[in-house]
């Protein structure tokens, strides 16, 4: 439960019908097996203690008694469990019979949830046994008040953050469900008892009601439905079990099965995600049962991704991939249109930013159906540049079709230094950013000459960091890749790679495998003198410290936490944890550079536009951010 992180597992036993101290018995060694195995909460079917389909079985007062008779035994026997355990049964209170969901933790009964939506249609004649939840009320249980009703927040004193409401079957399934009122009451997890019947296509609806529905509350759900063992008089249940949180399926059970599935939801996510979106309206609820859990310390159970930024799916990471361009172009294509540009100008280096710079402004042009020539690429080697970037600078601009300008700097630059009293030898940050500023200049005096508008080609991994010369390659009139992170961009130039032939994809494919560098110190033997991420560390690393540092706003500590799982056997701890501390300063210190971006579209949801979804003063200093 360290860092938010919560074990949670859904158990379908396989029950006898109408056998309760059977059931109770199949409940306990499964509660059990999931305390083991770490779970802080377990939840089991709809009536389960029961079974489903006990039909009017339920009007008989020995199966009531004994029910009640089983849930104490569960509780007796699960006492010892640092677990809050959900099961489902039968509750009479007067003259009305509630299907309930009861919460126990530590040998005690917290609540009992009945069900509000209550279905009468098709193969569903609930309402011949049950009442739906009405107001809140008490049931004298085991010599206690109990609470009784449907929006009972369960809140761990222990870890705040969890915070658990409960819905039944139907009650998910209906316009209005419960748990949009609990989750608005601040409930980050929601526990679904259900018993589902198998028809063909109902898993797929099923699923998505599921995901959908986590998304929609930002929360953590799960769903718990019953299997084998119920009567198949009429129907037949598969025991698909279900977790989710916040649209993704954490786990997922084999349908036509019994046994337990794992997730572990991360409850400081959610929060963050909701203190985000300002639209989700929290409200107050008095209906508040506290208790109590000891913090474990878990070995996580859920894949953390090294490249938070790419799809793992192939099939995916090409929708991705075409989705991700057409985005970019079309921003391009508006801007042109909007300001009548003769022309757009991009610096193109043979490295990989200026690679996709290009390949989105050719799209764009393609969309507008004007001429690729409009597209002015310039390559303008000085005393970095090799031989193998400017060759692939032209191979590109060639096979594109695109005007190309072959410009060398190296006078103009050397008379600067001789202006301004630099010594040539001297390969300080003046020699470096001399360059790179001689070089924006010229792009933007061939924009004005051609009626037209500079391209920026910086990525936003590079924003991030602030490697990228202030007024110089920093500036543009439309920056395309100011949202695409560096691992991004090399699958989107794979992509593209993947959809040429010939000369332009040997060149893309070389760029590919072309390390990233700025050229700005003279090369040794003809190969890159400089590689950037021998400076400030490996671009995989910093997109995966961006993405958890902006996006989800973790501390140092939680992301060093992920990344030591993430990049297990690729780094070693002192490692990350060097860089890590790297990302954070220079993420500090170079936030004046991204409070005057030019324009750029927004493709993911992480950007740094001073005017989208980063807003962070310049001066703020890094201390309690950092990594101690």
């Amino acid at each position: 439960m360290k860092d938010g992180f919560l074990r949670t597992a859904c158990a379908t036993p396989k029950i006898k019908v109408a056998d309760c101290s059977n059931n109770a018995i199949n409940i306990i060694e499964m509660a059990k097996e999931a305390a083991a195995n770490g779970a802080s909460l377990v939840v089991f079917p709809e009536l389960c203690i029961t079974g489903y389909t006990c039909s009017d079985l339920f009007l008989q007062r020995s199966l009531l008694t004994s029910a009640e008779n089983a849930l104490s035994e569960i509780i007796s026997q699960t006492a010892e469990l640092d677990t809050v355990i959900i099961v489902g049964l039968p509750v009479p209170s007067g003259a009305a019979l509630y299907n309930c969901a009861a919460v126990i933790c530590h040998g005690k009964l917290l609540g009992l949830v009945p069900k509000k939506h209550i279905p009468n249609y098709s193969e569903f004649y609930e309402l011949r046994h049950f009442t739906p939840a009405g107001e809140m009320k008490t049931k004298e249980m085991f010599g206690r008040s109990i609470p009784l009703g449907n929006d009972i927040i369960f809140e761990c004193s222990d870890m705040p953050e969890f915070r658990l409401g409960v819905e039944i079957c139907e009650d998910l399934w209906t316009a209005e469900p419960p748990s949009g009122k609990l989750a608005l009451s601040g409930a980050t997890v929601i526990a679904n008892l259900s018993a589902s019947d198998e028809v063909i296509g109902k898993a797929g609806y099923r699923r998505m009601l599921v995901s959908s529905t986590s998304a929609r509350l930002l929360a953590g759900y799960l769903y718990c439905s019953a299997g084998l063992g119920e009567s198949t008089t009429d129907m037949v249940f598969s025991g698909h079990d279900i977790i989710c949180e916040n649209g993704t399926i954490l786990a997922e059970s084999k349908r036509f099965a019994t046994g337990i599935i794992y997730a572990d939801i991360d409850l400081q996510k959610l929060e963050g995600e909701r203190r985000r979106s300002n639209t989700f309206a929290e409200q107050n609820t008095t209906n508040v049962a506290h208790f109590h859990l000891p913090l474990k310390e878990l070995t996580l159970n859920r894949n953390i991704s090294r490249t938070p930024f790419v799809p793992e799916s192939k099939v995916n990471l090409k929708e991705r991939c075409e989705e991700i361009l057409t985005i970019q172009a079309t921003g391009l294509a508006t801007r042109i249109e909007h300001t009548n540009a003769n022309s757009v100008v991009i610096g193109l280096s043979g490295g990989l930013d200026s690679t996709l710079a290009l390949i989105v402004a050719v799209h764009a042009m393609d969309t507008l159906e004007r001429s690729r020539k409009d597209i002015i690429a310039v390559t303008m080697p000085c005393f970095g540049t090799t031989k193998r970037t400017k060759s692939n600078a032209q191979i590109l601009a060639e096979n594109y079709g695109v005007s190309f300008k072959d410009i060398n700097i190296a006078k103009a630059v050397t008379q600067h230094f001789q202006d301004i009293g630099q010594n040539i030898n001297t390969f300080d940050v003046t020699y470096e950013n001399g360059q790179a500023r001689e070089r924006t200049q010229v792009l933007m005096d061939i924009a004005n000459k051609t009626g037209g508008f500079v391209i920026g080609t910086g990525d936003l991994s590079e924003l991030a960091l602030g490697w990228a010369t202030y007024n110089g390659d920093h500036m543009s009139m439309y920056a395309v890749n100011a949202s695409i992170p560096k691992t991004l961009v090399r699958h989107l130039t794979a992509y593209e790679a993947d959809h040429t032939e010939g000369k332009l994809r040997d060149a893309l494919l070389d760029i590919l495998d072309t390390p990233v560098s700025p050229e700005l110190l003279p090369p040794k033997d003809e190969e890159i003198a400089q590689i950037t991420e021998d400076l400030v560390g490996p671009y995989e690393l910093h997109d995966f410290f961006l993405y958890y540092f902006v996006r989800l706003g973790f501390t140092a500590e939680k992301i060093y936490r992920l990344a030591k799982i993430a990049f297990s056997g690729a780094y070693d701890d002192e490692t990350i944890k060097k860089w890590l501390k790297t990302f954070i300063r220079r993420f500090f210190t170079q936030q004046f550079k991204r409070s005057c971006l030019p324009d750029g579209p927004k493709v993911g949801t992480v950007t740094l536009s001073p005017r989208g979804d980063w807003r962070m003063p310049s001066d703020a200093v890094s201390t309690e951010f950092t990594l101690q």
